[in-house]
């Protein structure tokens, strides 16, 4: 059952147990992004970097699903995947892409939009050798998002991959690496009482941001 709105008394207790400061125009929004996202990483229980990635296909049927942010800098965010996925495969075809973290436990979220290009070798090439072992090697054995006909056939072909790298270095595959957004707008939400939330966006403009706060 989903649950009611909350009342009135709901909201004034929110608001008598934790008034939070304004949000400040800030003037970088990437050193407010890292803000919010160490404040994830310390009260998030599981995976404080997950985001959702919403690409659409040759026919515009728009696509979303979760993935995890690998890095962030004044360039873009980063995310890996198989490039014969649905959003590999999406992301050749019209390279644009939003962005969506939510992050319940500090009632907040941020929203970013903008062109997609893909990292270099070399970056690919560095995260990739961070990655567990078993997790290199499933990067090998699945065709992901094509159909699989039952669990044993997948667990087949991680066993032949184990098997065809042994003990040696697994090197990234040629259909594997990375998605870089350069955000044109980026967006921070944050919950307030009686849904009067607050949204303050920036915007790409010549040598820096503009900034503009929206009605809730």
């Amino acid at each position: 059952m989903i649950p009611p709105s909350p009342s009135e008394d709901e909201y004034v207790r929110q608001v008598a147990a934790a008034e939070p400061p304004p949000l400040l125009a800030e003037t970088d929004p990437y050193q407010l992004f890292d803000s919010w996202l160490q404040e994830a990483l310390a009260k998030e229980p599981n995976d404080a970097n997950a985001m959702a990635v919403a690409t659409v296909d040759e026919t515009g049927m728009p696509d979303v699903r979760m993935v995890l942010l690998k890095d962030v800098d004044a360039r873009g965010f980063v995310f890996y995947t198989n490039l014969e996925s649905a959003k590999g495969r999406q992301l050749a075809g019209q390279p644009k892409a939003a962005l969506l973290f939510h992050w319940k436990s500090l009632r907040r979220q941020v929203r970013v939009r903008g062109t997609v290009t893909p990292v270099s070798a070399e970056e690919a090439d560095a995260y990739f050798a961070t990655r567990a072992r078993p997790t290199q090697i499933g990067a090998w054995a699945s065709d992901q998002s094509r159909p699989l006909p039952d669990r044993l056939a997948l667990e087949k072909r991680i066993a032949e991959a184990g098997l065809r790298f042994g003990l040696g270095k697994v090197p990234r595959p040629p259909h594997w690496s990375g998605f870089r957004v350069a955000p044109e707008t980026i967006e921070f939400w944050r919950d307030r009482p009686f849904r009067l939330h607050e949204r303050l966006v920036f915007e790409a403009a010549e040598g820096g941001w503009t900034t503009h706060r929206l009605f809730p």
